[in-house]
């Protein structure tokens, strides 16, 4: 697992350095049927001095993993939030140990890029996270990730329907877009990231399953050769012997290879199709950040000329307006400085995730390279070594 260890960007051992270390492991299956799931052991080791201890260990499920992004991704507006893994839709995948393994990792490098975060490394719900109880946890999943999180999400929903819907009946015009040719090229560059991910991501499954299928034929063949030999002479049957023996050989290390592609290879490129899709919902926050900005301007300039008419005409509401136009100034000013915090942030952000990126897929595309070779040689010395056998074998 040492690529992903480099894939998490956070430090494993201390030092005398601020550091914050986190291990996902141990997953153990609890429960029956519908109400069954996997927990697992998450350890933290730090010396950060707001942390109870050098050493914490609890007890964490899927869904407090799911708890601590949706939490980062509403307070930290800006910031390109980690994915997790999707839940398996597949009941029968949802406990094999292949797909635990694959989540458990996953898992890890997600908490560690957040743990190895400038900004999110201080995130109080991150402590919280690291070091509550269960019950805790418990409390805090039930309170953010019911049907409706709370009312205050209930009343929004209604009201976002409620303006798309007059939107439509009266037949405003779509809000104005932010026109920024260097935002233009970032979305670009992710869309089209996304795509090609997506692509390589499909291909590097087929490798996973082209070398499964070959691992297993040669296993079959390797059966069928052997029982060949049993039924043949001396000579010929110690051939087909020791031929079967090679294919069943050759086919556990197809299928090692297979798992090594799938959880060094398929994996990180899935993980970044997931960190795109995570960049594309922090879009979305730029560009509802944008709109709410040019609402508000909008909004405050009618105000404003409402406000010199009251002045012009004397009249008594000239008071309850200006109060009404000062608190509009306030909250336009404060979605500017919410809307230029989110671009800065962007704007950073976009340069650690390319560094990032680089990193871990030179690492992947060069595990990937090195399994590729390993298995090449390994199956043409096999064969290699068979064949002065096969060649003294007497010819009809």
């Amino acid at each position: 697992m040492e690529q992903q260890r480099s894939l998490s960007g956070s430090p494993r051992s201390p030092s005398s350095q601020p550091y914050l270390s986190v291990s996902v492991t141990d997953p153990v299956k609890l429960g029956n049927g519908v109400q069954a799931y996997i927990s697992y052991r998450v350890i933290t080791k730090t010396n950060f001095p707001e942390y109870q201890g050098p050493e914490k260990i609890v007890i964490r499920r899927y869904s407090d993993f799911v708890w601590l992004r949706d939490r980062l991704f509403d307070k930290y507006k800006g910031i390109f939030i980690p994915p997790i893994p999707e839940k398996s839709a597949v009941e029968k995948f949802r406990f094999s140990a292949e797909f635990i393994e694959m989540r458990r990792q996953a898992l890890d490098v997600f908490v560690n890029r957040i743990a190895s975060h400038n900004e999110l490394q201080q995130s109080e719900d991150l402590r919280t996270f690291l070091q509550a109880d269960e019950e805790t946890m418990e409390r805090l999943r039930f309170h953010e990730t019911g049907i409706f999180k709370k009312p205050a999400d209930l009343m929004q929903m209604f009201k976002d329907v409620q303006s798309k819907v007059s939107d439509v009946v009266l037949g405003k015009e779509k809000p104005v877009e932010e026109s920024n040719p260097e935002y233009e090229k970032l979305k670009h560059y992710v869309f089209e990231l996304e795509n090609h991910l997506a692509e390589a991501q499909k291909h590097a499954y087929r490798l996973v399953k082209r070398h499964r299928e070959l691992g297993q034929s040669l296993s079959d063949f390797g059966k069928a050769a052997k029982l060949l030999g049993a039924c043949e002479g001396e000579a010929l049957g110690k051939a087909f012997s020791e031929l079967g023996a090679k294919s069943e050989t050759l086919s556990v290390k197809l299928q090692k290879e297979a798992h090594q592609i799938l959880m060094n290879f398929e994996e990180p490129l899935k993980d970044y199709v997931r960190a795109v899709q995570s960049i594309k919902a922090t879009i979305g926050e730029r560009a509802n950040a944008f709109r709410q900005q040019c609402e508000l301007a909008e909004t405050m300039k009618l105000k404003e000329i409402n406000l010199d008419k009251l002045m012009l005409t004397r009249s008594d509401r000239v008071a309850e307006a200006e109060h009404e136009y000062k608190e509009l100034k306030a909250e336009s000013e404060e979605a500017t400085r919410r809307f230029e915090t989110i671009v800065r942030r962007m704007n950073e952000e976009i340069v650690r995730f390319q560094e990032q990126k680089t990193q871990d897929m030179g690492i992947a595309f060069h595990e990937f390279a090195k399994g590729q070779a390993r298995l090449a040689n390994s199956i043409a010395d096999a064969w290699r070594s068979l064949l002065p056998k096969l060649e003294a074998c007497p010819s009809a």
